[in-house]
């Protein structure tokens, strides 16, 4: 082969590869920590849903996430997706991030950057900074329900450092309609509400990750979706992100 032939062969295999990379948005992950208590998080609840719908922000896959925090169950009104885990984890967030306090309604982009869920443009301006950063390849895989428990399989590229590996079982969409408290007599909608949340494990410096889960869910509480993301230690940067959407029917048949 001529020097010529094999420069272009590389130069042609190498413009593929940026047109592959320029055609799959880049994940950047949208935690919002709100409460059915808090009359602030509706708007926030609502900015979310239209963020997960019209994915508004070219070159990016919004994966978004509500978690539910419980210090607001005392309030007048049990928010009934509430767990304390997402307390723990937000508050984790507000130490990482040199906080004062936790609050309600937050959005934390890619474990990076936090904003108030009902500050549009600064978050619009984090996801815009978050396109350009690097990710880590990760894909969810053999997805199966069996005894309300769901099983499946994640992999990922080599980590640039070390990192935790974590996925999330979240309800597609919930409504509900609040009876006391801040929002009573009001009709809220949610959207991927994060129902267990588990450490799948850790990658070292360099090498992937590959492993297997298992997450309790029941099919009549479906349809749902699987959120896996890499993060680095001591809920860190994310560094990369995937999600796979599974109906009841695809539940019970496996992936």
């Amino acid at each position: 082969m001529t020097n010529f032939r094999r420069t272009l062969i590389l130069a042609i295999f190498a413009l593929t590869c940026i047109c592959v990379a320029a055609q799959t948005p880049a994940p950047v992950v949208v935690e919002l920590f709100t409460s059915e208590g808090c009359s602030s998080c509706p708007p926030a609840d609502d900015f979310l849903r239209t963020l997960d719908a019209t994915q508004p922000v070219a070159g990016v896959r919004l994966i978004v996430l509500g978690e539910h925090v419980d210090y607001w169950d005392d309030q007048g009104w049990k928010d009934k997706y509430s767990d304390h885990n997402f307390t723990v984890c937000q508050q984790n967030y507000a130490d990482k991030l040199k906080l004062k306090s936790s609050y309600t309604p937050q959005m934390v982009i890619d474990g990076a950057v936090e904003s108030s869920g009902n500050d549009r443009q600064r978050a619009s301006q984090a996801f815009e900074n978050a396109r350009t950063q690097p990710k880590v390849n990760l894909q969810i895989s053999s997805m199966k329900l069996e005894n309300g428990v769901l099983r499946a399989h994640i992999e990922s590229g080599p980590v640039p450092a070390s990192a935790d590996v974590f996925v999330a079982l979240a309800l597609d969409h919930a409504e509900s309609q609040v009876l006391h408290g801040e929002n009573g007599g009001h009709h809220l909608e949610h959207v991927a509400i994060a129902r267990t949340f588990v450490k799948a494990g850790k990658a070292s410096k360099g090498t992937a990750f590959a492993g297997d889960v298992k997450l309790k869910a029941h099919p009549s509480d479906g349809p749902y979706r699987l959120i896996a993301f890499v993060q680095e230690p001591n809920q860190g940067k994310i560094v990369g992100a995937a999600v796979q959407s599974l109906g009841t029917e695809k539940l019970h048949q496996g992936n």
